[in-house]
Formats: structure tokens, C-alpha cells, sequence
């Protein structure tokens, strides 16, 4: 009787071992998504910030395109007002493609595009969009890590009694919207 006793108290152990671990790797995994995503806040505010800064000193050498200063400025207001990953995503992705038409316009400019402040907006900008670039990876990177988890067995049971919901990847959807900005001189 003893020798019973001790399997089914050690069979018990294992099970109860492997729902900790596994509730806590889900904890986990939730928190490293959350974390992910507000790095491309932090990069997206970065961005936000950059881009009056742009505009003005592109708009000092090229008054009379106020139509692209215009979009660029809406574009952004929408994208800093965006809510939700969908909504945030889209937003951002006709941000950048307002931003393709302002470096359009400076390719007009041979005098702006000389420009040490419009360079070093230009360069900053650049490294920004690299940045957001890193940051989404890293937020699909682990929401993927988080999906794949809540989908397998016997993890989905645990997920699905401590009701652990798979998250949205932060994706464009738009074939056109997946071209980098492109910034020529």
C-alpha cells in the first residue's frame, strides 16, 4: 500500500509541477509580448517627435508643397490617435507612405538636400525606422512564441482554463505598405 500511495503522490507532484511551470510560462511569454509592444511605442513616439522637425525643415526650403506637408502632419495625428494594434498598424503604415512623398518632394531641393539639419533629420529618422523595424520583430517574435504556445498540447488546456488568449501579430496587410521608406539624395 505504501509503494502505491507514493506513485500516485508522486504522479500528483508531476502534474501539479507541470501546471505551475506551465501557468508561469505563460505569465511569461505575456509579458515579454507587452514589453515588445512598448518598444514600438517608444520608437513610434520617437518617430512622432522627429517628424515637425522634418516638415518645417523641408517646408523652409519648399513652401509651395504644403498638399504633402499637409498629409504628412495628418498622417501622423492619426497614427499618434490610433488605438488597438489593427488600428495602430494601418496608421502607421499611411504614415510612412506620407513620409516616401515628403522625401520625394526634397529630391527637388539640391539646397536642402545639403542641408546639415535636414541630413541629420534625415539620418535620425532613418535610424528610427530601423528601430521600429527591430521592435516589431521583436513583438512578433514573442507573440508568435505565445500563439504557438496556447495552440499545443496539453499547454491549450492550461491556456484555455486560465483563459491565456493568443495575441494579434503587428502586420501590414497592404503589399504597397511594405516597402521601406525610401530616403534618396
Amino acid at each position: 500500500m505504501e509503494i502505491l500511495t507514493l506513485v500516485i503522490l508522486g504522479i500528483l507532484a508531476v502534474i501539479i509541477i507541470f501546471f505551475i511551470a506551465t501557468y508561469n510560462s505563460f505569465v511569461v511569454l505575456i509579458n515579454r509580448a507587452k514589453e515588445a509592444w512598448s518598444d514600438i511605442d517608444v520608437q513610434l513616439k520617437r518617430r512622432y517627435d522627429l517628424i515637425p522637425n522634418l516638415v518645417e525643415t523641408v517646408k523652409g526650403y519648399a513652401g509651395h508643397e504644403r498638399e504633402v506637408f499637409e498629409k504628412v502632419t495628418e498622417a501622423r495625428s492619426q497614427a499618434m490617435q490610433a488605438q488597438g494594434l489593427k488600428e495602430k498598424g494601418e496608421a502607421e503604415n499611411v504614415l510612412s507612405g506620407t513620409l516616401k512623398s515628403l522625401f520625394a518632394v526634397s529630391e527637388n531641393y539640391p539646397e536642402l538636400k545639403a542641408s546639415t539639419n535636414f541630413l541629420e533629420l534625415q539620418r535620425e529618422l532613418t535610424d528610427t525606422e530601423d528601430k521600429v523595424q527591430a521592435a516589431r520583430r521583436f513583438y512578433n517574435g514573442n507573440v508568435r512564441d505565445l500563439n504557438t504556445k496556447v495552440e499545443i498540447f496539453p499547454a491549450n488546456i492550461i491556456a484555455s482554463m486560465f483563459n491565456f488568449k493568443k495575441m494579434d501579430l503587428f502586420e501590414i496587410e497592404d503589399n504597397k505598405e511594405r516597402e521601406a521608406v525610401q530616403v534618396k539624395f
